[in-house]
Formats: C-alpha cells, sequence, structure tokens
C-alpha cells in the first residue's frame, strides 16, 4: 500500500468517526433521560447487519424450541408401541440431527455481523469521545481528573458493548424462547397456558422491590471506580516524589483505604445482587416442581400424554430459566445503562472551544495587544488580572515577571486562547481572538512549557510532531539551532532512540531542548515560553537560553522567567502584581528605576 494510500484510508476513517461523532451527540441530546433509546440510537446505520444477523439468530436457535417437540413424540410413539412408532422416531429422529446441524453455518453469520456491527460502534463511540475531549476547553480538563476520564472512555464503552450483547443475543434468546415455548403450550393446552402464566407476576414483583436498589448500588459502585483510577493514576505520578522522601508507606495506606472502600461499595452491590438471584431461583425453582406435579396428576387422569408431561416439563423450565436469566441480567442492564449516561456527561458537555465556524486566519503577524483585560476564575471573586493594556509590536520580545500567582501565565493562556476575558479584549493583528478560529491562529503559534511534555515514541517523532513532512536537512538545520546534535549524537539510536514514558530517560534539559526544536519545527510567528528554564542546572540554562536567542530572532515572543537574569536581551519586561502591570520597560530602565524589578533582582544576586 502506498502513503497516499494510507493517507486516503486514514482519512476517510476520520471522515467515518466525525460522522459518528455528530450522530451520537444528535442521538444523546434527543434521547436524554432515556438510557435505552440512547443505547439503540448508537447504532443508527447499523440496523441492517444488526437486522440479518437477528435472523441468522433464529435460525440457528430455532432446534431449542423443536427440541421438546420432537422429545414427547418419540417417548409417545415407544410407550404406545403402535403401528408405525419405529417410522416415527427414525423420522423424528432425522430431522433433529439435520435442524442441529443447520447451527453451524448460521451461527457463524449471525456472530459474523453481529460482532462487526458491535466493534464499529465501539470504535466509533472511542472516536467521538476522543475528538470531544479534544473540543472540550483547557478549564474543563484542568477540573476533571484525567483517570475519570480514561475509566469512561475505555470501561464505559466496555460496559456498553456488554449491555449490547445482552440486548442483542441474550435478551433476544429470552425474549424468542418464552414467545415459541408459551405459543406451543397455549396450542396444546390453555390450562398448562394459564398455569404458566402466574410466573409472569411473580417476575414483575421481584423485579420491582429490587430495581431501584440495585441501580443505586451501581452508581455509587461506578463512582467509586472512577475515582480510584483517578488515584492510582495519581500516585504512579508521584511514585518519584514518594520515593523521595521515604513516604511508601504513607502512599500505600491511602491507596488501601481508598480500595477499602471500593471493596465494600462493591460487596454491597454483590450482597444485593445474590439476594436478588436467590430469592428468583427458590421462587421459580418451586414453580417447576409444582408444575411437574400438576402435568403428573393429568397425566395419571389420562388428560395428557407421558411424553407431553416431559414436553410441558422442558417448556415451562425454559420459561422459568428465562425470566431467572431476565432477573440475573438486571444488575448488568442497570450498570450498561448507567455507563451509557456516564458516557453522555463527555459528548453533552457544552463546555467546548466552538469555533470552527468563524473566520480563519491565513496568515499571523504576530501583533499583540491587550485592551482593558480584566479575568477571574469562575466561582472566584478576586480577580487575577484588572485592566491591562499592553501593545506588543510584531517580532518584539516581551517578557513577564512577578510572584507566584501573580497571574503571568493566565496572561500567556489568554494569548493562547486557552482562557477568554471577563472584561477586554486580546488582539492578534487587529482581530478579537473570540471572532476568530482558533486552530487558523494556534499554527502561527508554538510554545515551550515550563515541564516539558513527551510522548512514548522516537526522538524524530517528538520533534517533528505535526509536522510529519519535514525534509532531513531542515530538521537538522533545526537540531543544530537547538543545541540538541550533541544530544542526539550520545544516543544510542540517534533520532530514533525511544522515549520512555513522560521522557524518563531524558535528563531535564534535554527534554527541554526538545520541546524547543519542536517549537523550531512550527516556524511559528508568536513563540510562548513559560519558565522554559527555571528547572535546570546551570549549564543546561546556558545551552537552552543559546537556543531560545536563536528561536526568537524575528518572531513576538512571550516570555515567563523566574530567573531574571535570563530576560536581560528581551525588549521590554513587564512586571505583574496585583492584577496590573506594576512596571513597564527594557531590562536597564527597571534597574536605573530602582523599584520593584531592582528588588526582586537583588534578591536574586
Amino acid at each position: 500500500m502506498t502513503q497516499q494510500d494510507t493517507y486516503k484510508k486514514n482519512s476517510d476513517t476520520e471522515e467515518k468517526l466525525d460522522n459518528a461523532e455528530k450522530e451520537f451527540l444528535s442521538t444523546f441530546k434527543r434521547e436524554k433521560g432515556h438510557s435505552l433509546r440512547t443505547l439503540l440510537g448508537l447504532y443508527k446505520g447499523h440496523y441492517t447487519d444488526l437486522s440479518f444477523s437477528i435472523v441468522f439468530f433464529i435460525i440457528k436457535h430455532s432446534p431449542t424450541w423443536a427440541l421438546p417437540v420432537v422429545t414427547a413424540n418419540i417417548i409417545n410413539a415407544a410407550t404406545n408401541n403402535a403401528a408405525g412408532s419405529l417410522r416415527t422416531i427414525l423420522i423424528n429422529t432425522l430431522f433433529m440431527i439435520l435442524f442441529i446441524a443447520q447451527n453451524v453455518p448460521t451461527n457463524y453469520l449471525h456472530t459474523w455481523l453481529y460482532a462487526k456491527t458491535v466493534r464499529n460502534v465501539e470504535l466509533e463511540l472511542r472516536g467521538a469521545l476522543v475528538r470531544k475531549l479534544q473540543q472540550l476547553s483547557i478549564s474543563y480538563h484542568t477540573e476533571m481528573q484525567s483517570g475519570r476520564l480514561q475509566s469512561k472512555i475505555m470501561r464505559d464503552v466496555e460496559q456498553i458493548e456488554t449491555l449490547s450483547s445482552q440486548l442483542f443475543i441474550t435478551m433476544l434468546a429470552i425474549i424468542l424462547n418464552i414467545t415459541v415455548s408459551v405459543f406451543i403450550v397455549a396450542f396444546k393446552s390453555r390450562i398448562i397456558l394459564v398455569f404458566f402464566a402466574v410466573t409472569i407476576p411473580v417476575a414483575v414483583v421481584i423485579m420491582t422491590v429490587f430495581k431501584g436498589r440495585i441501580k443505586k448500588y451501581n452508581t455509587v459502585f461506578r463512582r467509586d471506580i472512577e475515582e480510584t483510577s483517578a488515584r492510582v493514576m495519581e500516585m504512579v505520578e508521584l511514585i518519584p516524589v514518594t520515593r523521595a522522601h521515604a513516604l511508601e508507606n504513607r502512599e500505600t495506606e491511602k491507596m488501601d483505604r481508598q480500595l477499602e472502600h471500593v471493596a465494600k461499595s462493591g460487596l454491597k452491590l454483590d450482597m444485593i445482587q445474590t439476594l436478588f438471584g436467590s430469592v428468583s431461583w427458590v421462587c421459580f425453582q418451586i414453580f417447576q416442581v409444582i408444575c411437574l406435579a400438576f402435568s403428573s396428576v393429568m397425566a395419571s387422569r389420562g388428560a395428557i400424554s407421558i411424553g407431553d408431561v416431559v414436553m410441558y416439563q422442558s417448556y415451562f423450565t425454559t420459561i422459568v430459566g428465562q425470566i431467572s436469566a431476565v432477573i440475573g441480567l438486571l444488575p448488568v442492564i442497570t450498570k450498561g445503562l448507567e455507563s451509557v449516561d456516564s458516557v453522555g456527561d463527555i459528548l453533552l458537555s457544552g463546555d467546548i472551544e466552538d469555533s470552527d465556524k468563524k473566520p480563519k486566519l491565513e496568515k499571523v503577524d504576530g501583533h499583540i495587544e491587550l485592551k482593558n483585560v480584566g479575568f477571574s476564575y469562575p466561582g472566584s471573586s478576586v480577580p487575577v488580572l484588572e485592566g491591562i493594556n499592553l501593545d506588543i509590536p510584531r517580532g518584539s520580545t516581551v517578557a513577564f515577571v512577578g510572584g507566584s500567582g501573580a497571574g503571568k501565565s493566565t496572561i500567556l493562556n489568554l494569548v493562547i486562547g486557552f482562557l477568554r476575558p471577563v472584561t477586554g479584549q486580546v488582539l492578534i493583528d487587529g482581530h478579537d481572538l473570540s471572532s476568530i478560529n482558533m486552530k487558523s491562529y494556534r499554527t502561527h503559534l508554538s510554545v515551550v512549557p515550563q515541564q516539558s511534555i513527551l510522548f512514548t515514541g522516537t526522538i524524530r517523532e517528538n520533534i517533528t510532531y505535526g509536522k510529519d513532512d519535514i525534509s532531513d536537512e531542515r530538521l537538522r538545520e533545526i537540531i543544530k539551532a537547538a543545541n540538541l546534535d550533541d544530544v542526539i549524537a550520545d544516543m544510542p539510536d540517534g533520532l530514533n532512540t525511544m522515549v520512555s514514558e513522560h521522557g524518563n530517560n531524558l535528563s531535564g534539559g534535554q527534554k527541554q531542548r526538545i520541546s524547543i526544536a519542536r517549537a523550531f519545527i512550527r516556524d511559528p510567528a508568536i513563540l510562548i515560553l513559560d519558565e522554559a528554564t527555571s528547572a535546570l542546572d546551570s549549564v543546561s540554562e546556558k545551552k537552552i537560553q543559546d537556543a531560545v536567542q536563536n528561536l526568537i530572532k524575528g518572531r513576538t515572543t512571550l516570555i515567563v522567567a523566574h530567573r531574571l537574569s535570563t530576560i536581560r536581551n528581551a525588549d521590554h519586561i513587564a512586571v505583574i502584581g496585583g492584577g496590573i502591570i506594576g512596571e513597564y520597560g527594557t531590562y536597564d530602565e527597571l534597574m536605573r528605576k530602582k523599584g520593584v524589578f531592582y528588588r526582586m533582582h537583588e534578591l536574586q544576586v
């Protein structure tokens, strides 16, 4: 397959998943509050395959309905010793063998159609969730623990797949078995049918009594699992800190308490489900014994034949078994419907960055203006920024300094568009960020964060992220400009060296230079550096400072720095404090002023 064919295939898959996301979103909105209807709506577009799967299921499952009749015919023929009995036995036996044999091809066709449908919906649903997560605001991701999101994408979608299996296979079999059994019994004896009908109200009463409690305990258990998943991820992230401070026992005890809480929650769910199952089983087994006695009395009085006793007992056993199965499925169905609602929490979230329909920026020069910008976080009455006015010409470098929590990173996030001002405007080349397509704007933007974010892959893949078509010559130039050539030379496989999870096989300086090289690749008009050297040693800092100086040439650059010595070459320095710009000027101007910046500088000398 050529690269072009692969690209076309990937594009077709992406288009399919995008369409699925729109369809799923429409389904969740339309059927909100109706979990079962929502589940059925997820299969829209797959109803043909699903229908044929059901047809083949009916055909392959049909021998179970014919077997009691054939058994009765053979027993009656054997006990009557009438002429032609042997012929009747042979015909029924041959018919049943052929009827059973057709199960192999029809079961294969049923499974293929059903499995293909379910796996496609599973793929589309996970794809829709991933796409939705990419659309949700940074604030949403900040507030929502990643472990919970992982649980929804993996565990809840798996539970929905399990629910689908129970509804489209197990529940379908139950409905067909009960329907056919009742129909045959009604045809043979209405007296026995009346006796069978008594079991239905008993089943309804049992399900009504237990349904609410099972749903309640299952909801609690699902939330506890999500919380545990989030805490496990947090624990794994903290292992280096935990180990460094000899806090393993404390962390283990904390997780033990959480796991104990989940175990207790799960035990409550298990016990209510066990009580539910045992009560229903006892009731229906008693009914089954009574049915055997009732039909045997009728046979002893000559009302029915001996073979019919076996037939009625078989059908009653089927009905009892299927009703018990319905009752046993109730916890699984409840859990699956909970997962449908859980997935809906993501797909129906309105906290999205919706700018796709707004005008695109084809070109960005890099002129940034903040006009009377004010910002405060949701739920807080204390403003982070108040009346910020700043004009940053194209190609200039502005550094932001100030104490922790002063609002420096908030300004950067406002320029990136992760946050929106409560008052005022953020303008790029005269365009208000709230009125443009953010994706088109961010293609002209590069960010080098304080903590380098690398993914599991090769160093090449981490540098060229989003720019796979970069030439080898250009890549070599970027590696040299980022002072990364010595790092690559020392690696066992050069650019093809694998980066472990979170880049744990690299030093902080190496990771940061890879981040800078990634920023170079994009050739941005605007560059954001958020404390890019704050956690590095002096040697690494010098190499990165040299790389940064190469990177910022000809670009509008915003820098947040704690080490004031690193921003000496900035065109202007803004001192942030109390939500305002307290001082603004060049390095030399602020030092001569001997104000806040001067005092901060002296503390670091």
